[in-house]
């Protein structure tokens, strides 16, 4: 089937209703009332003008046909008996996860996730669908007419028919679900069966593991081999909204029926009236229609002045699709760009600014344009510049600096298929931008009316915005308020759901994979909760055999994806882990027939995978292109948000000079310009002082921060260009055109002529590359208890000669201090401050490093981590190794000052919570943001690289106590192990885990490098750093900044030989260079292309395609009078391409006389003319190479 097919209409048995239910299955168009034949099943294929609205014009029916369906075969006996194999296990696996303890093991089944875990994903006979922003490395997904199982038809089992709103949902049907149908009676058996589909969901989080150079290089590499295009698109700044119809549900990032997703379906209904006027009450019904039938989601960044302040408050209220998503096959499937904007053209609603880049010099020129901007970009500098330089661009519905402002998030940048831009030609060409038909009609009161009326109860501000929403739009407000008789149930369900809905055998393919992805999420402890709610869209279809759940899985660190991703890449057919992530689960009993029926599906599924093609990139690109993207953001949002907002909690409740060192922490993690930091650090000082004496003691609250940050900011930005520049936009009066050609520092065109001088650092005096002899040093541990680290003091105390010079050393043990450690040291730190501190006390998390950098401030020191080397993992930067050897030697421990040795009844417990404090971050993550806050870092050997593996008991005994850990501290949080409901469960673990140690002990020892080797490798380590010897390692921070100008740099070296032998042949240039010493002052030299004051970012950003490359440069004539002198040049090619410089008269220039700029030497021509400066032609000129550059 053709590429621009698209599946309209299936008929198929379905096997997931209730027994008393009989039904027939209609998935998106309902055809007929009358009874259909069951077998076989039928597909119907339309295109997609007629899927996604009904176009008035002629010619908008084309040919229809239909097409029968293949049969299917049975299962094989080897595939039932690796069923029944992993399904005698899943009880014993999930035995920690809370299960109803009357619950019975399963018996074999016939269709399973285990079965089918390393399976390619199913691909049936092709149908139309548009082209979908893939994910990952995933195969063609299960076509919609090959998955019976899938296609079930929850209009009229599952109760979710359009008529039904919340007025039929009565007191009656909500005492039916929390007493008939309630889980504790409902038991996992052999006929225990469950449903589950994915009712929306946003892009999947990609974490790209190379630099943000390293992606850069790589789409450009791309695009130049016709491998792939980059697509940019804006970020608005607003947050997500995701509406998969009146019955499908409104949802916000983690979380739905509360007052964001009310504001979202407002806003969204708003831009329904916007579009079409009076017709939009239609066709919002036929919109929610379109959804349910078709099973789709759109999501959106809903940007709104009601919901908390971001970089800028918006000027009007709106939302912008930023997805499409059809949902009816199982596994996701993301529309393409292209067919995003053809769907939101045909129901007028809003799109993004996309540009395309398809060629080398496009994309290259993107970037450049970037690093040009990206200090002191807004909307309109940007858009502009953007436009110059793409291929295709395609202006949004919604212009960003009408309906939000000046101030730009950034961009994201990823690469998609080649052929986007001819696919994006032909979808501009065929759905022209739509008239907005209620542009000027009266909708009555806005977003902002309405919150500004009801702001006394929340839940009378989500029903004001509901009812005037209207009922065409919002017939059913049931998962906001339940029921209209005002049910005070709650929504949540008991957390046994979970382990049931595990337990239970699958219904269908997606079922299977979403059980693969929950259960593997669950066995290796990833950061994320899974929140049941009753669904009280089913209340009426609801039994005592028959259950509903809205399933959130919120996901609480990104770690979880980093780790999630390398899951996939050992099992490709993993699904992948979406962000906003919401499914509907049905658990229910089946007779023998149903389940029979079950089975004889679950064999057509199976040879569907087993005839899969096996797995494809997107758009047939290698897996590790398939994801690459890049989200690049501007300062002028960065200061707004990271700086002001997110630094108030820090100013407020530990001071400025912790607020200093968290925003120059911040502005060196970015890697921002010199010049910027002066610029911000001072008006950041500013503003600390400006608020707290507005504020006193009381921390101005995040959410309305604009509402001081604003008029403070507006005020700053008049004192001066450059300060207009560094705000962005602040008040009307600010004009883009204003602040573009500001140059930082007054530097000028010729900026490689200024004098060199020394910078001060920006960075707090804890980011150091040397240590001077007058300031401290704080040696301290982000380590674990048994790593070492008094036992490293004492040697270090004792060490003959110190740290190599006459600061003394001192130790504080934190076992023997009373009190408030970190305080006590900063008063030692006072009273010696030339001192060499040895902070002998564990320092694991955040908090902790704050007051050091702080202490260091205050104090004039430097602070150096030492932390045990070890290999860590994707979420912890300390192995299960390193955790075994540092409980082995606690346990060796006898008469410990702070009493955690082995009379310690909990001393597993307390290394397992030391441990679990470092949880979020992978070995790379912790090394790199300890050196980026203290500049060093010291590694203290731990473990044998040779050691074989941990024995079995070893590990298990571990893991028993990180699986008792988690449902501990989930239900009593910090209390200790000797208290609470799993105190017993304790007790048995620690008896255990010493006898387990014990008995390993002889391999424990063993694995271990000899003390005296570690002790010697950390104070050569010491000593360098103390010396200054001592070189950070890299973090692979981005490297690139603002970019100034464009220009050949020139060896100085061989412009000097060159003018050695002009002055040999001829006798007015000796005489002009004898008193020059162009030997002593001539360091660098360059030939300016463009600069982007004189010729604007795009002109400079156009030279980004022969970046780095060797550029031949012919010097023609030598040109001087008694104020300056330059060589005329003249650029060669680059492959075959002409480097054209967009200065007038090209040249390097020499010399100038004090008090002349370099820019001058511009004039030369001109003086030349008019008698006022001396040519020597250099014949035949003499061709030096140089590196085209940006500065």
């Amino acid at each position: 089937m053709s590429a621009s097919q698209r599946v309209i209409c299936i008929f198929t048995r379905s096997v997931f209703s209730s027994p008393a239910l009989k039904y027939r299955t209609y998935l998106f168009f309902c055809c007929s009332s009358s009874p259909i034949t069951p077998a076989p099943s039928f597909r119907f294929v339309s295109t997609v003008s007629n899927l996604v609205m009904p176009k008035n014009r002629k010619g908008g029916h084309r040919e229809q046909r239909w097409k029968e369906k293949g049969k299917a075969d049975s299962l094989s006996p080897a595939v039932e008996a690796a069923s029944s194999e992993v399904a005698g296990g899943i009880h014993t696996r999930l035995a920690g996860l809370s299960m109803a303890e009357h619950s019975r093991p399963l018996s074999p089944i016939q269709f399973g996730s285990a079965v089918l875990a390393n399976q390619d994903t199913v691909q049936g006979q092709k149908a139309w669908k548009p082209k979908s922003y893939g994910t990952v490395s995933e195969a063609t997904t299960l076509g919609v007419e090959k998955a019976p199982a899938d296609q079930i038809a929850v209009e009229e089992v599952q109760g979710n028919r359009p008529e039904a709103t919340s007025a039929g949902k009565s007191t009656v049907g909500l005492s039916k679900l929390f007493k008939e149908s309630s889980l504790t009676d409902f038991t996992v058996d052999n006929s225990t069966y469950t449903h589950a589909e994915i009712r929306a969901t946003f892009y999947p989080k990609f974490e790209n593991e190379k630099s943000d150079q390293e992606i850069r290089t790589r789409m450009i590499e791309m695009v130049s081999k016709g491998l792939a295009t980059v697509e940019v698109s804006l970020k608005h700044s607003g947050s997500l909204f995701m509406y998969a119809g009146h019955v499908g549900g409104a949802y916000a990032k983690n979380s739905y029926g509360n007052i964001y997703t009310a504001v979202g379906v407002f806003v969204l209904g708003r831009m329904f009236r916007e579009g079409w006027g009076a017709e939009a009450v239609k066709k919002q019904a036929e919109f929610n229609d379109f959804l349910e039938r078709n099973r789709m989601c759109i999501s959106m960044e809903l940007v709104t002045a009601v919901l908390g302040d971001h970089g800028q408050r918006p000027r009007e209220d709106y939302v912008v699709v930023t997805a499409v998503t059809e949902l009816g096959g199982g596994k996701p499937k993301f529309y393409s760009t292209p067919d995003i904007i053809a769907f939101c053209r045909q129901w007028r609603l809003p799109t993004n600014h996309v540009w395309l880049f398809s060629t080398r010099k496009s994309v290259s020129s993107f970037f450049a344009a970037y690093d040009a901007l990206c200090e002191e970009g807004t909307a309109t500098t940007v858009c502009k510049a953007l436009d110059e330089v793409a291929d295709i661009s395609v202006p949004g519905s919604k212009d960003h600096v009408k309906v939000q402002g000046e101030i730009l998030e950034g961009l994201v940048a990823r690469v998609v298929s080649h052929e986007s831009s001819k696919h994006m030609e032909n979808v501009l060409e065929e759905f022209p931008p739509p008239p907005l038909e209620g542009e000027s009609l009266d909708f009555g009161p806005s977003l902002r009316d309405i919150c500004a009326a009801n702001r006394s109860d929340e839940k009378q501000q989500i029903k004001a915005l509901l009812q005037n929403v209207g009922s065409s739009f919002c017939p059913d407000s049931s998962d906001w308020f339940r029921n209209e008789a005002g049910d005070v149930h709650s929504r949540n369900a008991d957390r046994s759901v979970l382990s049931k809905f595990l337990q239970a055998h699958p219904a269908d393919y997606s079922t299977t994979k979403l059980q693969e992805m929950f259960r593997l999420m669950k066995e290796k402890r990833f950061p994320a909760a899974f929140k049941f709610y009753y669904n009280y869209h089913k209340i009426e279809s609801s039994s005592h055999d028959n259950l509903y759940y809205k399933l959130v899985i919120h996901v609480h660190s990104d770690s979880a994806f980093r780790r999630y991703q390398k899951e996939m890449r050992y099992k490709p057919g993993l699904w992948p882990l979406y962000r906003g992530f919401f499914v509907d689960i049905n658990l229910f009993k089946a007779d023998k027939e149903r389940a029979a029926e079950i089975a004889r599906n679950s064999k057509d599924l199976l040879k569907d995978v087993n005839g899969s093609n096996g797995t494809l990139g997107k758009d047939g690109l290698a897996d590790e292109d398939a994801n690459l993207m890049i989200k690049l953001k501007f300062l002028t949002y960065k200061l707004r948000t990271f700086l002001i907002r997110n630094g108030l909690s820090v100013l407020f409740k530990e001071g400025p000079a912790a607020y200093r060192a968290y925003y120059l922490r911040q502005m060196k993690t970015w890697n921002t310009s010199a010049g910027k930091q002066r610029e911000l650090s001072k008006m950041l000082e500013e503003w600390a002082v400006y608020i707290r004496r507005k504020c006193g003691n009381k921390q101005l609250s995040s959410s309305i921060y604009l509402s001081e940050a604003e008029p403070f900011l507006e005020q700053y930005a008049k004192r001066s260009p450059e300060n207009q520049a560094l705000i962005g936009s602040a008040g009307n009066f600010i004009r883009a055109e204003d602040f573009l050609a500001i140059v930082e520092g007054g530097r000028d065109e010729e900026g490689d002529l200024d004098p060199e001088r020394e910078i001060a650092p920006s960075t707090p005096l804890t980011i150091k590359d040397t240590v001077s002899k007058d300031d401290g040093l704080i040696v301290f541990f982000p380590g674990i208890p048994g790593c070492a680290k008094s036992a490293l003091c004492k040697e270090i105390l004792s060490a003959q000669g110190g740290l190599g010079d006459d600061r003394p050393v001192h130790s504080l043990m934190g076992d023997l201090i009373k009190g408030k450690y970190w305080q006590r040291v900063a008063e030692e730190r006072r009273k010696k401050p030339r001192a060499i501190m040895l902070a002998d006390k564990n320092a694991p998390n955040e908090e902790v490093w704050r007051q050091i950098e702080d202490m260091c401030t205050r104090t004039r020191a430097s602070a150096v981590p030492v932390v045990p080397d070890s290999e860590g993992n994707d979420s912890n930067p300390f192995s299960l190794d390193a955790l075994a050897v540092f409980m082995f030697r606690v346990l060796q421990r006898v008469n410990h000052p702070g009493n955690l040795d082995m009379a310690s009844p909990n001393a597993g417990y307390v290394l397992l919570m030391f441990y679990h404090l470092y949880e979020g971050k992978s070995r790379k993550e912790f090394e790199g943001e300890l050196i980026d806050r203290f500049g060093s870092l010291v590694k203290m050997p731990l473990l044998k690289p040779d050691r074989s593996p941990l024995p079995d008991p070893v590990m298990s005994i571990l893991e028993e106590g990180m699986n008792l850990y988690k449902l501990h501290t989930n239900r009593h949080g910090r209390l200790d192990s000797t208290k609470g409901t799993y105190a017993k469960e304790w007790v048995k673990w620690e008896k255990q885990l010493r006898e387990i140690l014990s008995g390993n002990a002889e391999y424990l020892n063993s694995i271990q490098v000899p003390f005296e080797f570690a002790v010697k490798q950390v104070l050569e380590q010491l000593k360098a750093i103390a010396k200054g010897d001592y070189i950070a390692p890299s973090t692979e921070k981005r490297k690139f900044g603002t970019i100034v100008f464009a220009a050949i740099s020139m060896p100085a070296t061989e412009i000097q030989t060159l003018l050695d032998e002009l002055a040999h042949k001829n006798s007015k240039v000796e005489v002009f260079l004898k008193d020059k010493h162009l030997e002593n002052t001539l360091k660098k030299a360059h030939v300016t292309l463009a600069h982007k004051r004189s010729h604007g970012v795009t002109a400079v950003a156009s030279y980004g395609v022969f970046l780095n490359r060797d550029v031949p440069v012919h010097m023609t004539a030598l040109i001087f009078n008694d104020k300056m002198a330059a060589l005329e040049a003249e650029p060669g090619s680059v492959d075959g391409e002409q480097i054209r410089s967009k200065n007038q008269w090209p040249h390097v220039t020499l010399w100038t006389a004090e008090g002349v700029l370099a820019k001058e030497a511009n004039l030369l021509p001109q003086l030349l003319s008019e008698g006022k400066a001396t040519r020597i032609d250099i014949s035949p000129p003499v061709k030096i190479s140089g590196r085209l550059d940006f500065y």
